[in-house]
């Protein structure tokens, strides 16, 4: 059983719309060898891991999967590997339940892929890691022989592994407060991002986002903290306030300890200055000898230690959230009730038999431990670990009641008295902390402070939350609910608006288009795209950023209020979505690429694939009506709403579609061109005619048309008036500054040159068929290439769609060949030109991008077209333009950062001559982009 490869998706993936892992798993000898021929197997398997007993399976009732194991051949490997990794996770305190088990090809017998929900990633992959050793060393001897040397452990400690695996994920998975405020912004529709390794958790996206440390909230004050933290501070604040608390003094030698203990009087409290979970404290001391042991052990907490007066009553946790008290809980410190027959030490052993009880804070209750504090109290009773309590004899472990420590909890919300909240509410509000915990001891709480005594020991900046939400007896409280309602009250936005856009080819040009027109409008837009991160117009991070962690980001920027983010096949494939939902998605089209890559092996696979971004629009859904693989997408989305999207004005679909009063984008046919047309409820909207657009070179560049079609549609979905639209996509062209590698022009030499990133067959088919449509007065010259990992049938569709368009071919090869021999991809293009009926002399294969490009330069003569596919876009372009046909000097070019669609300034007057009421647009760097009239 080998495992092949590990994908961890962070959001909605090809397996569901929540985060899971993917193991490729490969059985080897063992996919002869099911369950059902293995019955020892099944019995030891069981016997190390019993709770399986009560997984439904297919059979969806509990021992489904038992009898899947037992019913004639039983269940492969692979999918008890499935299993067994879910309830480990579970055992450890994830509540998790999807999995799914598919074998991976007819022609890959054995090999599969074993998909299982995660609750921490690296908690997910160590329990795939655990039950394959567990399931290995499980095996029969006879099967266990047939297995490579070592792939058995001779001894595995299975339950002590396990332990340390609970103890691993209780290290990374959220603590009890973090997972109750976690689940009560799920409950609000809050998104959440996870920052850190440990309890730093964001809520909300972009400039709506709050935060949360454990249970400290952006909102909480760094002064009350410091306050809070400071016990001794905190003491001298209530009690100048008039508010219950004892008297105390600080120390920082043990002499000094003892001293004042004797002033302040017997029985005194020693405590560190600001640990917390009562570490180091001891209560109820009655000598020296004993102040002197406490101060030991205070020590080890913090330098600084606090004697104070021992106040009697019972230890109440109360929970003030934004000036209210919440929550009250009775804390009981860890103990054991005698039965006249058990030692102390036999009890501890039976209270942690209790299911509730598990390690940290993997269960509601915490177990018990024989510590210092625990052997200080059977000292002072003349106890030992040997004693045999009483029947009915209650010896306590602990002297605090920290649930951390092993205590239990009582909730007495309802049952506080009025003072005792008022006092609560008070001592929080005079630290100056929005959520907080307030440690009472009274002898009663039903009854006030001012008749029967009692006081505050500390107020707490980060209160734990699990006695609320889950009290060992009483009523749960949401607790967390009261939190989140402060930090995003009713009404008030959590998520900022988000585009998804993806497809096979336009994605690219879409998205800044779509970024472009919501950036003239004034806002701060978050762009991930093929070559960066852009924030307000400015490349935050270079790269091809079309993956989750991009997305990620974006929505994590605190200045972005709108995001657009291109997706891509391989991001999605390689770890998912990264965002639970976007408002508007798109599906462009769906066409031949990277197939053969990562399982993907046919075009309708890849429309699968691209399908999870319209699964998760909640507003809007744009679908190419042009294109049934986009077509069929609209079976699997729950937005609120389809628009189609159509370059068929006659399209019987979409005209049945505006019938029925819904949403489309028709690309109408006029005596002066083609109007982009929108329609809803009826309505008919005349945009924009497609020459005006500068991105479609006077309407010839067809695909941008659609591209703008997508943009325009998305853009008002998202609230942006039909006017600012219009005004985006007539600022909007394909500069390189604009949008690099996207059909970029270059008119400056005699000749025209256009750069293009186009990488597979339709993308080079549409640069083809502008061509065609330009008005080219002399030659028209290409430079062919295709990415090495592309499948020679998809070398052959580049070259056919190419072949008979252009006088002379030039073909080369990206700088990383991607497994391919240095010439082999550009001898593959020359050989299919040349079948498709190319004449050998027009055809000339030049491997490297900048020698192919120079050639092509030097090949130019005036009014001659050159159509160069280039990948390092960049270095093309300052090539391009730092061609001097005469050998003159070229201007300097740069090649720092891009600025994103819309860096826009206005200038005027203006040596262009211009009409009157107009001005000039240019870009940050002076290139005159679109003239617009003051109206």
């Amino acid at each position: 059983m080998k495992v092949l490869e590990t994908r961890v998706f962070q959001g909605p993936n090809i397996w569901a719309h929540f985060p899971v892992i993917q193991l490729s798993v490969d059985l080897g000898a063992l996919e002869d060898w099911p369950t059902g021929r293995m019955p020892s197997f099944v019995d030891r398997l069981l016997a190390a891991v019993p709770s399986l007993a009560e997984h439904g399976c297919s059979y969806r009732a509990p021992g489904g999967f038992v009898r899947r194991l037992r019913e004639g051949d039983g269940t492969w490997l692979g999918h008890v590997l499935e299993h067994v990794t879910l309830e480990l996770q579970n055992l450890a305190g994830s509540d998790v339940t999807f999995g799914k088990t598919r074998a991976i090809a007819p022609e890959r017998p054995g090999v599969y892929h074993v998909a299982f929900e995660y609750g921490e990633a690296r908690c997910g992959e160590q329990a795939a890691r655990l039950a394959q050793r567990l399931l290995l060393n499980i095996l029969p001897p006879e099967v266990q022989a047939e297995l490579p040397r070592g792939a058995v452990e001779p001894e595995l400690d299975f339950p002590a592994e396990l332990e340390e695996f609970i103890k691993l994920v209780q290290r990374r998975a959220f603590g009890p407060s973090t997972l109750s405020l976690v689940r009560a912004a799920e409950a609000r529709d809050i998104p959440w991002i996870r920052l850190n390794d440990y309890s730093l958790v964001q809520f909300g996206h972009g400039q709506f986002q709050k935060r949360i440390q454990a249970t400290v909230t952006s909102e909480t004050r760094h002064i009350a903290v410091q306050i809070a933290s400071d016990k001794e501070e905190t003491n001298k604040i209530l009690a100048d306030l008039g508010l219950p608390v004892p008297r105390q003094r600080l120390v920082r030698e043990v002499e000094e300890a003892v001293k004042a203990a004797e002033r302040l009087g017997y029985p005194v409290v020693v405590k560190p200055l600001d640990a917390n979970h009562g570490r180091g404290v001891s209560i109820n001391l009655g000598d020296a000898d004993a102040v002197r042991a406490a101060f030991k052990q205070a020590r080890e907490h913090a330098r600084s230690v606090l004697i104070e007066n021992f106040i009697t009553g019972f230890d109440h946790r109360m929970l003030v959230v934004n000036g209210e008290l919440i929550a009250v809980a009775k804390r009981v410190p860890g103990h054991v009730v005698g039965d006249g027959v058990h030692t102390i030490a036999q009890l501890v052993e039976l209270v942690n038999q209790d299911p509730n009880r598990g390690i940290g804070h993997e269960k509601i209750l915490t177990r018990l431990e024989i510590d210092f504090q625990a052997e200080r109290l059977m000292a002072s009773a003349g106890y030992t670990l040997e004693t045999v309590l009483d029947a009915g004899q209650v010896f306590y472990l602990r002297s605090t009641g920290n649930l951390s420590t092993g205590g239990t909890a009582i909730d007495v919300t309802d049952a506080v008295h009025p003072d005792n909240r008022e006092m609560a509410v008070r001592a929080v509000k005079a630290i100056g902390l929005d959520v907080a915990g307030v440690d009472f001891l009274t002898p009663d709480v039903t009854r006030s402070y001012r008749e029967v005594g009692g006081g505050i020991c500390e107020i707490n900046a980060a209160p734990g939350f699990r006695m609320h939400v889950a009290p060992t007896e009483g009523t749960p409280r949401d607790v967390a609910g009261p939190v989140l309602d402060m930090l995003f009250p009713p009404g008030t936005p959590a998520r900022i608006p988000i585009a998804a856009v993806t497809g096979t080819n336009g994605k690219t040009t879409t998205a800044r288009m779509l970024a472009h027109i919501h950036k003239m409008i004034g806002k701060t837009v978050g762009l991930s795209t093929t070559d960066g991160v852009y924030i307000d117009g400015r490349r935050a991070v270079e790269g091809d950023m079309t993956g989750p962690q991009a997305a990620q980001m974006v929505l994590r920027d605190p200045t972005v209020d709108t995001a657009v983010l291109e997706t891509a096949r391989g991001g999605l494939l390689r770890a998912g979505l990264g965002y639970r939902r976007a408002n508007v998605s798109a599906c462009l089209n769906v066409s031949e690429d990277h197939l053969g890559l990562r399982g993907v092996q046919t075009v309708e696979q890849l429309a699968e694939v691209k399908r999870i971004v319209i699964e998760v629009a909640s507003d809007a859904a744009f679908l190419n009506a042009d294109d049934p693989l986009c077509l069929k997408m609209a079976d699997h989305t729950r937005a609120k709403a389809i628009w189609y999207v159509t370059m068929n004005p006659a399209h019987g679909l979409v005209r049945e579609h505006i019938r029925a009063g819904g949403g489309a984008v028709v690309l109408e046919e006029g005596i002066n061109g083609h109007m982009i047309t929108l329609y809803q409820g009826g309505a008919q909207m005349p945009l924009l005619w497609t020459h005006l657009i500068p991105a479609t070179l006077e309407g010839k560049a067809v695909h941008n048309a659609q591209n703008a079609m997508f943009a325009a549609g998305m853009a008002y979905v998202m609230g942006v008036r039909l006017d600012d639209i219009r005004h985006g996509l007539r600022t909007f062209d394909t500069s390189f500054f604009q949008a690099p590698g996207r059909m970029n022009v270059f008119d400056e030499h005699p000749f025209k040159v256009i750069v293009d990133y186009g990488h597979n067959p339709a993308a080079v088919q549409a640069m083809v068929q502008l061509s065609d449509r330009l008005d080219v007065k002399g030659r028209r010259v290409v430079v062919l290439a295709v990415p090495g990992d592309r499948r020679d049938v998809d070398v052959a569709n580049v070259a056919k769609s190419a072949a008979g368009h252009f006088d002379h071919y030039i073909c080369r090869r990206d700088d990383n060949p991607r497994g391919r021999a240095p010439t082999e991809i550009p001898e593959l293009l020359r050989a299919h030109l040349l079948e498709a009926g190319v004449a050998p002399d027009t055809v000339e294969v030049i491997a490297d991008e900048p020698s192919a490009v120079d050639r092509a330069l030097r090949l130019g003569q005036p009014g001659d077209l050159l159509l160069l596919f280039t990948d390092q876009i960049t270095r093309t372009w300052k090539q391009v333009t730092k061609y001097r046909p005469d050998g003159s000097p070229a201007p300097a070019f740069s090649e720092g950062p891009v600025p994103m669609p819309g860096a826009l300034t206005t200038t005027r007057p203006d040596p262009i001559d211009l009409a009157e009421g107009e001005v000039l647009i240019r870009d940050e760097r002076g290139v005159r982009l679109a003239r617009e009239s003051d109206d």
